[in-house]
């Protein structure tokens, strides 16, 4: 059965963007983006709320055409636009890229995906995440922790019905001094 791995950064004190928007903070290194490579080549699907699509669809459909690209962040681009990606939404009617539309989160319809053959899920968006988390839908977190404090922002974990236990798989510390967590455990 493949899994839902919500994979997001956030900052030491827990917000995944600051205000208006801002992901600038974000240390992004080619260290970090092989290990990110290596797993999104494992996958099967990227999952994603609008805002989070929007702002992918924007950039890595075209981002390795410039040749001051690095690396990893072509290779990315390669990934993100070959991979399936399901864009949860009541708003779009439709999106390219090899996307598919869902206008809502339907417990039975994510665990017929689930249950489909092939390689995990990436999960991104923290709205979405918010209702596949009430759902108990995530089997894992990886969560990159960036090593600044932006005081104010958005929360990854901002709704205060939800509450799990997790088990702690794994630690990894990046040159950039980012650090994943990876956590299982919290789905249904």
């Amino acid at each position: 059965m493949r899994k839902i791995i919500l994979m997001m950064s956030v900052s030491v004190d827990g917000f995944f963007e600051a205000p208006g928007r801002d992901i600038s903070w974000h240390l992004v290194n080619d260290e970090l983006l092989e290990h990110l490579n290596a797993l999104f080549r494992t996958m099967s699907a990227f999952m994603s709320g609008r805002i989070t699509h929007e702002l992918m669809a924007a950039y890595w459909p075209t981002a390795d055409k410039d040749p001051r690209l690095s690396a990893p962040m072509a290779e990315f681009a390669g990934i993100w636009r070959g991979m399936p990606k399901f864009v949860f939404s009541r708003t779009l009617t439709g999106a390219g890229w090899n996307t598919t539309v869902v206008s809502d989160v339907v417990p039975d319809q994510i665990a017929e995906l689930k249950a489909q053959p092939g390689g995990d899920i990436a999960l991104s968006g923290a709205n979405l995440a918010s209702s596949l988390m009430r759902h108990g839908l995530i089997d894992e977190y990886r969560i990159l922790v960036h090593p600044v404090v932006l005081g104010r922002g958005r929360p990854l974990f901002e709704d205060p019905d939800v509450g799990m236990s997790l088990r702690l798989e794994g630690t990894r510390p990046f040159s950039n001094g980012v650090v994943l967590l990876h956590y299982s455990g919290g789905s249904g």
